[in-house]
């Protein structure tokens, strides 16, 4: 008497893989929700979300299919640092962050970090910048796909986003 066992996988052949999630290389820059830098309405953004600077992010518009708005991202700096990227000083305070806000249409593959207007630097020599100004612009950044939030209930803490982050 004999059986036979039945896995659906050939001996040789390994289960699939996890999902990978999406990633995308890009060039990193920051914003202040300040009339200056927006439109003339600086505390709402594209989606119609409040301008949190603890977990908004803005995208270019050509990024608009691959990154939604409710798309949570992970932020990594470039692997090469240049001296107009200031990525490692101020990624403590990037975190995770929802697509909710668009970019002028001149910038493309592009993502702008909403950083608190008084998120100051004191750097070498007793200067003030703000973190936008420290982070500057990081080309080769990436970013990648790693989760999604109800555009119209986004959460409001860092802690609270992490939690719709699926890994």
């Amino acid at each position: 008497m004999g059986f036979l066992l039945l896995s659906g996988l050939p001996a040789h052949a390994q289960a699939p893989s996890a999902f990978v999630k999406p990633s995308y290389a890009v060039t990193l820059t920051a914003y202040n929700a300040v009339p200056e830098q927006t439109d003339n309405d600086p505390l709402i953004t594209a989606s119609g979300a409040f301008s949190n600077p603890e977990i908004v992010a803005a995208r270019s518009s050509d990024l608009a299919d691959e990154l939604p708005f409710g798309t949570i991202v992970e932020i990594a700096g470039p692997s090469v640092s240049n001296n107009s990227c200031g990525y490692k000083i101020v990624s403590p305070i990037i975190g995770y962050r929802v697509i909710a806000d668009t970019m002028n249409a001149r910038y493309t593959n592009r993502i702008d970090i909403l950083f608190h207007a008084d998120s100051n630097y004191t750097m070498a020599g007793g200067a003030v910048k703000n973190a936008g100004t420290v982070l500057g612009v990081c080309s080769g950044a990436s970013i990648r796909i790693v989760g999604q939030a109800d555009i119209n209930h986004i959460p409001k803490t860092q802690k609270e986003l992490a939690a719709l982050v699926t890994m």
